[in-house]
C-alpha cells in the first residue's frame, strides 16, 4: 500500500512515520517539499506519486492567527483536501482527511456524533469544516474519501498545550488556566496507531465516512494543567509543579471564540476500527515521558 503523508513535520506526522506499518510504502512530505496551500502542488503529487491513499495530516493549526489571516487558513484547510480529492477522483486512490473537533460549536452538553451538522465558530474551524464538506462533496457516499476527527492533539514533539504546560511548570511558581472549555486530549501516538487502523480496517470493511478518535475520558484545561505538573513532578522533569488556578474564558480573551463543549463521540469509531482506547491521563504520562523538551 502506497500513502502519500502530508504535513510529516509536525507532531501528528512524525507519529505517523515513526509507527508507519512494514508493509506501508511512505512518500512523507513536509512543508517544504508541498505547499498545501497551492493547489496545483497537491494534484501534481497525486499524479506524481499515484498513491493508493492521500493521508492529509498536515493542516494550519494556528486558531487565534487564523483570525487574521483566513485566506491562508481556508487555502490550507478547505482547499488542500478538495485538490488531493479532485486529483484521487480522477486517477483512483483514496483520501483520509484529519478534521477537528473545531467543526462544532460547543453548545450542546452531550458528546458530538460523527454526523451531527458542522457549525464552527472561527476561521479555524470553518476552514475545516469546508474541507470536509469538499471531500464529501466530491466522493460521495461511495467511501473513498473518510474524515477522521480528533480533539486537543498533545504528543512529545513539536508546539501543543502539554509541552507547553510542562515547560511553564518549570517556569513558573502560578499558573492561570481555562476551565470552563471541556474537550478531551488526544496523544498523537494513539491517533496515529488510529490512522493506520483505518487504512488497513478500510479494504476489509466498510467503515463510517465519518469517524471521532479521541483519547477516553473528559477534562478541562485546567485539568490537563494540573495533571501535567503531577506526572511532571512524578516523573522528574520539575522539581514542584506550579500552584494552577482555574479562570474562565472570559479572563483569557483569545482572538477566536472557542467551542465551550467538544467531546467527541467515539463509539462508532471503536468498534469499526476493532480498537480500544486509552484514558487520556495515561496518554499524557507517555507523552510526556517521551517529550523532546530541554
Amino acid at each position: 500500500m502506497k500513502v502519500l503523508l502530508t504535513g510529516a513535520g509536525g507532531q501528528l506526522g512524525q507519529a505517523l512515520i515513526a509507527s508507519a506499518p512494514e508493509r506501508i510504502e511512505l512518500v512523507a512530505t513536509s512543508r517544504q517539499q508541498l505547499d498545501l496551500a497551492d493547489p496545483e502542488a497537491c494534484r501534481s503529487a497525486v499524479q506524481q506519486h499515484q498513491p493508493d491513499w492521500v493521508l492529509n495530516a498536515g493542516a494550519y493549526t494556528a486558531v487565534d492567527k487564523a483570525e487574521s489571516e483566513p485566506e491562508l487558513a481556508h487555502a490550507v484547510n478547505a482547499g488542500a483536501p478538495e485538490a488531493f480529492a479532485r486529483a484521487l477522483d480522477q486517477q483512483g486512490g483514496r483520501l483520509l482527511q484529519i478534521s477537528t473537533d473545531f467543526v462544532f460549536n460547543g453548545t450542546q452538553g452531550t458528546p458530538y456524533q460523527p454526523e451531527q451538522a458542522r457549525d464552527p465558530l472561527g476561521v479555524y474551524g470553518a476552514s475545516k469544516a469546508a474541507g470536509e464538506a469538499a471531500v464529501q462533496s466530491i466522493f460521495g457516499a461511495g467511501g473513498r474519501g473518510l474524515i477522521l476527527r480528533t480533539s486537543w492533539v498533545i504528543g512529545p514533539v513539536g508546539k501543543n498545550f502539554a509541552l507547553t504546560m510542562l515547560r511553564l511548570h518549570r517556569e513558573r511558581d502560578q499558573l492561570g488556566v481555562v476551565a470552563d472549555q471541556v474537550g478531551c486530549p488526544t496523544s498523537t501516538l494513539n491517533l496515529a496507531q488510529a490512522c493506520w487502523q483505518t487504512l488497513q480496517s478500510a479494504g476489509d470493511r466498510d467503515l463510517p465516512a465519518v469517524m471521532h478518535w479521541s483519547d477516553a475520558g473528559a477534562a478541562s484545561w485546567y485539568d490537563v494543567a494540573v495533571a501535567v505538573g503531577q506526572i511532571g513532578a512524578d516523573l522528574g522533569l520539575i522539581d514542584t509543579p506550579a500552584a494552577v488556578q482555574p479562570i474562565t474564558t472570559a479572563d483569557y480573551p483569545t482572538p477566536a471564540e472557542r467551542p465551550a463543549y467538544s467531546l467527541l463521540d467515539c463509539t462508532a469509531t471503536r468498534a469499526a476500527l476493532d480498537l480500544n482506547r486509552e484514558h487520556w491521563q495515561q496518554a499524557l504520562k507517555t507523552v510526556l515521558q517521551q517529550a523532546k523538551t530541554p
